[in-house]
């Protein structure tokens, strides 16, 4: 172990993920949180978070990669995209390794480009590590830069992964999920004003939504392949996947992910169907399946601010920086 301790970074501490990042790191045993910035900066941390108030007086800077490579082995870029890449080619220039959490190193440039903007950092994206443990831990561990997942793609690609040898070619995956109006993020709209979610639910972007390449591009298919649907639930967090599949082939669809993610510290196999509560506040993925002939149903779920961004985020850190991936990552559920 290290005898002393990792200066870490948070750049875009504004937003919900940003918030969640620092509860982790202020208390993280071998990270220590040295620099906090929005793009304003001039206020203190629980100024900016009032929940925070005694927990940290650490200030908040107006992000600055120069100051950041002063002061920080690891920044973690909880920005949105385009604004991350403008940041991540001056860090890693400056030998900071970083976490990205927005979509701009997740994907192949052609992909990426069709869904969101030019990139201007094509030399970065091509080294760029997806940050899924579970499909690339030891790329991770030896990367220094990691592309974190996004939500819906954390809790439908570790749903349907093990299921990828069994089913039918040629038959389209289906993906119904859900998540709570944390996962918009902290600026209100339309659709996360109170008076539009508010004892109501409804589905967003159908079939078009710009996670749905993601999925299909990690599971090694054509994005005709994938139908993805997400809906906006009337809760403040949390996550639900359903995938449906046609397959082929004998197994005990249980018994599948049992052995898949034997391994794994963070899938948890449920033997009923699972449930968003039971992983509110960690960094949990429960996945349940049943099959009934050659169709197969499987159900995911996480935190989507947790395990679908801010905690996979210090699993990875950990990993880059030579710690137990499970290092200060929450494990109790927010219950009741």
């Amino acid at each position: 172990m290290r005898p002393t301790k990792i200066s870490v970074a948070v750049i875009g501490a504004s937003g919900y993920t940003g918030l969640e990042l620092i509860k982790m790191l202020v208390g993280h045993p071998n990270f220590e949180l040295s620099y906090v910035a929005t793009s304003e900066g001039g206020v203190s941390l629980s100024e900016l978070h009032p929940s925070l108030s005694s927990v940290s007086e650490c200030s908040i800077e107006k992000a600055d990669v120069e100051e950041v490579a002063k002061t920080c082995e690891l920044a973690f870029l909880a920005l949105p995209h385009k604004t991350a890449m403008e940041f991540v080619q001056g860090l890693i220039a400056a030998d900071v390794k970083v976490v990205d959490l927005s979509a701009d190193y997740r994907l192949k440039r052609e992909t990426y480009e069709a869904h969101y903007v030019p990139h201007i950092d094509p030399g970065n994206l091509e080294h760029a590590v997806y940050g899924l443990p579970e499909l690339n831990r030891e790329k991770i561990k030896e990367a220094t830069l990691v592309a974190n997942p996004g939500c819906y793609p954390t809790a439908s690609i570790l749903a349907a992964l093990p299921f990828m040898p069994y089913r039918k070619p040629g038959s389209p995956i289906m993906i119904d999920a859900k998540s709570g109006v944390s996962g918009a993020g902290k600026k209100c709209s339309h659709n996360t004003h109170y008076v539009t979610i508010n004892e109501n639910a409804f589905a967003y972007a159908p079939l078009s939504h710009r996670h749905g390449p993601e999925i299909a591009e990690k599971l090694e298919l054509d994005e005709v392949e994938v139908h993805f649907v997400p809906h906006l639930l009337p809760i403040t967090r949390g996550m639900l996947s359903s995938v449906y599949m046609q397959v082929e082939g004998d197994f005990d669809p249980l018994e599948l992910l049992e052995e898949t993610y034997k391994d794994e510290p963070f899938v948890r196999i449920r033997q009923t169907p699972v449930d968003m509560k039971s992983v509110a506040g960690t960094n949990f993925c429960d996945v349940y399946a049943k099959r009934s002939g050659n169709v197969l149903f499987i159900t995911s779920a996480i935190d989507n601010l947790l395990r679908g961004a801010s905690s996979q985020a210090v699993a990875n850190a950990n990993l880059m920086s030579g710690l137990e991936e499970s290092t200060g990552l929450p494990i109790i559920a927010y219950v009741p």
